[in-house]
């Protein structure tokens, strides 16, 4: 019945507005018909239904966020990846010139350790909440993801669960920074640094920092995991996702 009313339609628009038509020229009822195979064309994306299209982007997705939190969940995941490893914070480097001054950098490069041992402690809760945008995924945003740049569904995530996800790894680092050791060698570096005379004050939330810096490590190889599925077939792990990205 939809689709017979939406033929209708069509067809009553262009009867009114198309001009008489002469020999050799297609019809209104013609034109009418071809507005309605458009329309029937909409609902699929070169013969892929919105349902696969959203389906796969949920398979893919789902493997792709596992793949990532596992790899930076654990021991070095972050430390020993130049491309993530999370830094010491900006305010740090007045604190890290003055204590090499009196070879007593190590207790810099000892925090920036415990900071990232921190993050592989914390990125385990993504997982979560990564499924459960996954689960919430509607067909108008599979398509939006389906049509739009390699990173369409990362930038999906960092707009739909970035605050989920903040509050889920505070406290979570907040207490793994002192598990791991990390408040303890802070208050060795400020120890040290305020004992040398006329520095300036420096304080950093060393929670802040780890959390956001390890949401830009976990999205950063969210978007190359996307990335990858899009572009390499050994990535196309399933049958669903062979045949929308094939």
């Amino acid at each position: 019945m939809k689709k017979l009313i939406l033929f209708a339609c069509a067809a009553l628009v262009l009867f009114f507005l198309v001009p008489a038509v002469t020999v050799g020229q297609s019809s209104w009822w013609e034109k009418g018909t071809s507005i309605f195979k458009a329309v029937q064309e909409d609902k699929t994306t070169s013969g892929i239904s919105v349902t696969e299209i959203a389906q796969a982007f949920k398979e893919a997705l789902s493997i792709g966020s596992e793949n990532v939190v596992k790899q930076l969940g654990t021991l070095d995941g972050f430390y020993k990846d130049s491309q993530v490893r999370i830094p010491l914070p900006q305010e740090f480097h007045t604190v890290k010139t003055m204590l090499a001054k009196v070879g007593m950098s190590h207790l810099l490069d000892d925090l920036e350790l415990k900071l990232n041992r921190a993050a592989e402690v914390a990125t385990p809760k993504a997982k979560d909440l990564f499924l459960e945008s996954i689960r919430e995924m509607t067909f108008d945003d599979a398509m939006k993801i389906y049509k739009g740049p390699e990173d369409s569904a990362t930038q999906y995530f960092q707009a739909k669960m970035s605050p989920a996800l903040a509050g889920e790894m505070s406290p979570v680092v907040e207490q793994s920074l002192s598990q791991v050791g990390a408040v303890q060698a802070y208050d060795a570096v400020m120890g040290q640094y305020q004992s040398l005379p006329f520095v300036p004050d420096v304080k950093a939330d060393l929670t802040h920092h780890v959390v956001e810096k390890g949401m830009d490590g976990i999205f950063y190889y969210i978007a190359r995991e996307e990335a990858a599925i899009r572009s390499n077939p050994a990535k196309r792990s399933t049958e669903l996702l062979k045949r929308v990205f094939g």
